[in-house]
């Protein structure tokens, strides 16, 4: 099997710290391979060292069959790279900083200007390609900032928590030009603490921590592994949930929770309780506003396997390059 980027125990120190003990990771071309964790997992430090910003104190890392170490400049012709944070230069304008980009890969001049033509367009920054991008809003920003990654046609590109700090409509914006660019051939490593963010775009999912590899598949596959199904309802009268209480309890033999307000939910093996639970809710008269059969989503799945909700995650102060030694035992993969 072909692979558009490898790595292979790789592993990388900073001092007394152990920021990658050992981290495989594959995608295949054309695909996106989400790499979950919470901070100082280690996901920014693989994306450096497959971006030949970093090199590793141990094993191997490959993109398009060429080592980062050995062969660093035919890595860098085929990659595109976007960080956490927007890097364009607020005192130039868009086709400036786009432009610059171009020129520094060696373009020619009208190249280099045509090519800033064509990713204003696709990322519709047209109208502001003229405005200093210091003018420019935060989802404006970050586009220009994917915008540049994208000027000389890489083949793989890594997008380290692209839509960290945008609104949810910003977001779509960006999850958008995610799957246009996959949909074009493009192969995206894509680290994430939005979990929703890698549910919607990975066709593939790494879950790190410590350092450590402790879960991978398709997002399905890890909802799986955690538990089975749940069972969720919320009836249009809030007055009946005792009703609905019952109902499910006599069902499913589980007594319900309820997760959020005027919803009830209880785990399930299988699918057979669903009709039962539809005739008596028709027999009894109770109308629902929703009524669903789910896998865990990848919230839980974080939760289960990291032992941390993502708000914890999220408020962690750790970085990368501070990492701690302790791998998980055990763990999935």
């Amino acid at each position: 099997m072909s692979y558009a980027f490898r790595t292979t125990g790789l592993v990388k120190r900073f001092g007394d710290t152990t920021a990658l003990a050992g981290v495989d990771l594959a995608a295949r071309p054309g695909t996106v391979l989400g790499v979950l964790g919470p901070n100082g997992a280690g996901k920014t430090t693989a994306v450096r060292i497959l971006a030949t910003l970093l090199r590793p104190d141990g094993g191997q890392a490959e993109v398009a069959g060429y080592d980062v170490v050995r062969d660093a400049e035919e890595v860098r012709r085929r990659i595109g790279l976007t960080g956490q944070y927007a890097s364009v230069d607020e005192d130039l304008t868009g086709v400036e900083n786009l432009v610059m980009i171009g020129r520094l890969l060696d373009l020619s001049r009208q190249d280099a200007r045509t090519r800033a033509a064509e990713l204003l367009e696709q990322f519709d920054l047209t109208a502001a390609g003229g405005r200093r991008a210091g003018t420019y809003s935060g989802g404006m920003r970050r586009r220009l900032d994917l915008a540049a990654s994208l000027v000389a046609h890489p083949e793989v590109v890594y997008l380290d928590e692209p839509t960290t700090g945008l609104d949810p409509a910003k977001r779509d914006d960006v999850w958008g030009l995610v799957r246009d660019q996959v949909a074009a051939g493009v192969t995206v490593l894509l680290t994430t603490q939005y979990l929703e963010e890698a549910d919607a775009l990975a066709d593939e999912i790494v879950v790190i921590d410590h350092g450590s590899v402790i879960a991978q598949g398709t997002p399905h596959e890890l909802k799986a592994v955690v538990g089975g199904q749940t069972l969720q309802v919320r009836p249009l009268d809030p007055a009946r949930l005792g009703e609905v209480g019952d109902l499910l309890e006599r069902v499913t033999g589980g007594r319900p929770d309820s997760p959020a307000r005027g919803v009830l939910s209880v785990p399930v093996t299988g699918d057979g309780a669903l009709p039962p639970l539809v005739v008596r809710l028709a027999e009894q008269g109770i109308e629902v506003v929703e009524l669903s059969l789910r896998l865990p989503s990848l919230d839980e799945v974080f939760h289960s396997l990291t032992g941390r909700t993502r708000t914890a995650a999220s408020s962690t102060t750790t970085t990368d390059s501070t990492d701690s030694t302790d791998s998980k035992k055990g763990a999935l993969a």
